[in-house]
């Protein structure tokens, strides 16, 4: 596809080069978080795959190419973003596979009228706002305010809506921040388990500043915690490990269990 860009979007390669992106110039940007989220994700050929909060589709295209076969819908509730996804996935050839669906992650009836079907998706993928807005400067940018700024009840929300699209035993991964871990396994609880924790660190012997968290729903068992990923080594470049997952392509361990 060579569709001139629009004045205010630019085209970036992600995960090696082998995925590219239109995204606004300004705003909220695909960063790391989206590559995570798909690197923790996995899956199958065959399976049916839903990105909640999509954007531009940075995570679940990421996700697309990793696995091929894969099936993937992209959920947005910004009709340009969503546009974005739509452009994205045919730039990179996944159209066949991959949809973009305008919605509100956070209205379950809508889902149901969007096409989505309660209890019918192996996996569900999400990067929630995650920063609260009572406590910390959010962007006057309204793309990036809505992307980063949580209001109260925000993940019990999104985590309800994950619960009616996973079939049982289906698995939700999603990326927060470290400090509000315990917010994150609060959302969890009413219906998902066997919960599964992987910390992000920027440099070794920092404190997490995200965690990549796995669930199933309905699952049972003790709460499993993952050696974390740590991005950058003592001289501030990318780590070994860090370039593994995020250019060459390689899938965390959480995700094959």
């Amino acid at each position: 596809m060579n569709a001139e860009l629009a004045p205010d979007t630019t085209e970036d390669a992600v995960l090696g080069g082998r995925l590219r992106l239109r995204q606004p110039r300004r705003g909220h940007r695909v960063g790391h978080a989206a590559n995570l989220l798909a690197a923790a994700t996995g899956g199958v050929a065959g399976e049916y795959a839903v990105d909640l909060g999509a954007g531009v589709g940075g995570a679940g295209l990421a996700l697309a190419v990793r696995v091929p076969g894969l099936n993937v819908a992209l959920v947005e509730i910004d009709n340009g973003l969503k546009d974005l996804a739509a452009v994205n996935a045919r730039l990179n050839g996944l159209e066949s596979r991959v949809r973009a669906v305008a919605c509100d992650v956070e209205d379950i009836a809508a889902l149901g009228r969007a096409g989505f079907d309660g209890s019918s998706v192996d996996r569900v993928l999400m990067n929630p706002p995650f920063n609260d807005a009572a406590r910390q400067n959010v962007s006057p940018d309204p793309r990036r305010r809505l992307a980063h700024a949580a209001g109260p009840g925000l993940l019990t929300r999104w985590s309800a809506s994950a619960a009616f699209l996973l079939k049982p035993r289906g698995v939700l991964t999603l990326i927060w921040r470290a400090d509000a871990l315990g917010d994150v396994l609060a959302a969890l609880k009413p219906e998902f388990g066997a919960v599964a924790v992987l910390p992000v660190l920027p440099r070794a012997g920092a404190p997490a500043i995200r965690v990549l968290v796995r669930a199933v729903k309905g699952g049972t068992g003790a709460m499993r915690d993952y050696p974390g990923l740590t991005l950058n080594d003592e001289l501030g470049k990318p780590s070994a490990a860090a370039e593994a997952v995020l250019r060459d392509g390689e899938t965390l361990v959480m995700a094959n269990e």
